[in-house]
């Protein structure tokens, strides 16, 4: 973006990003604002595209879902339509968390979480690997996460 942020909105974002759920009131306190000017700030912030949107983040394997795996992939070719199929599949598949189109020697990079390696290799042979598209999947196994964070460095 090439809009410009001041101190007090790097502050907001901040705090924002370590507690989504902070009040108005106290992210004005936090931040050295008045809760009016702290809360017409946040709407331009988001309005102005640089608050994407707010979520919550759940603990995988919590949920069942203690298999995280990134996925290479490479392709066989770009027309438009196999090129469609994988968007669409990317797109529809609940297990497909992320998608990059990447340089180098691999197409895609996508994150996808699974119940089990059973539930992975079964999404693997009977989506990823049925588009014709699709040349070569190479994916690596999570087996321990030193660091995650969804934080961005706005100082």
């Amino acid at each position: 973006m090439a809009k410009t942020l001041d101190r007090l909105d790097r502050r907001i974002l901040e705090e924002l990003q370590a507690d989504a759920r902070i009040s108005n009131q106290e992210l004005a306190k936090r931040v050295g604002l008045s809760p009016a000017p702290c809360w017409r700030r946040l709407r331009r912030l988001e309005s102005g595209g640089f608050i994407e949107g707010y979520a919550t983040l759940l603990r995988a394997s919590a949920i069942g879902l203690p298999i995280l795996a990134y996925a290479l992939v490479s392709l066989e070719n770009h027309h438009p339509e196999s090129m469609q199929r994988f968007d669409l599949l990317v797109k529809e598949r609940p297990e497909v968390l992320e998608c990059h189109s990447m340089s180098g020697a691999n197409d895609y990079l996508l994150r996808i979480v699974a119940a089990s390696m059973e539930a992975y290799e079964h999404f693997l042979s009977t989506q990823l690997l049925r588009l014709a598209a699709v040349r070569s999947v190479n994916t690596s196994f999570v087996l321990r996460t030193k660091k995650f964070t969804t934080r961005l460095p706005v100082t």
